[in-house]
């Protein structure tokens, strides 16, 4: 039974941007599993479902594996090794690294998909990026600061 419930919640995330348990509760129901708030989390646990962003402020779950949650913890390390600051200008993001660095952190950016980021130009010490809104930018730098300061370098972004 939790096998086949477990094979369910796969597909249903597969097939829809599911963003709370509660959706995937509906979801499930509809499909005919009659299942708890408390079974829905334990099963996500199990699974190892994490929110990956979708664009526009907006996360779905997904199943991350082992080898995808090891590499987001490199780019994470990367991005925080080479950081130095940032700032905005409108929609604008210009992050200044260490010498030598720019070229790696806007990579690792594009490796943690921040969907806010449209493009990125790195030259040695600077990686500007275009974001979408002015809104997005703040958003997107909030977020980096939480992941410079509070994270341990071995965390991934999220």
């Amino acid at each position: 039974m939790k096998s086949k419930r477990h094979a369910k919640i796969l597909e249903i995330i597969n097939k829809y941007d599911v963003e709370t348990q509660e959706e995937l509760s509906a979801h499930l129901q509809e499909e005919g599993c009659m299942v708890t708030q408390a079974t829905v989390s334990r099963d996500m646990r199990e699974l190892k479902l994490t929110k990956v962003p979708l664009g526009n402020g907006r996360q779905k779950y997904a199943v991350i594996s082992k080898s995808q949650e090891e590499m987001a913890r490199k780019y994470v390390r990367i991005f925080k090794d080479g950081f130095s600051s940032m700032d905005m200008a409108q929609n604008i993001l210009v992050i200044k690294t260490i010498s030598g660095m720019a070229m790696a952190v806007a990579a690792a950016l594009d490796a943690m998909n921040c969907n806010e980021i449209v493009g990125s130009i790195a030259g040695d010490d600077t990686v500007m990026c275009a974001i979408r809104t002015v809104d997005d930018t703040i958003l997107l730098m909030e977020r980096l600061r939480r992941l410079v300061e509070e994270h341990p370098a071995d965390e991934s972004m999220g």
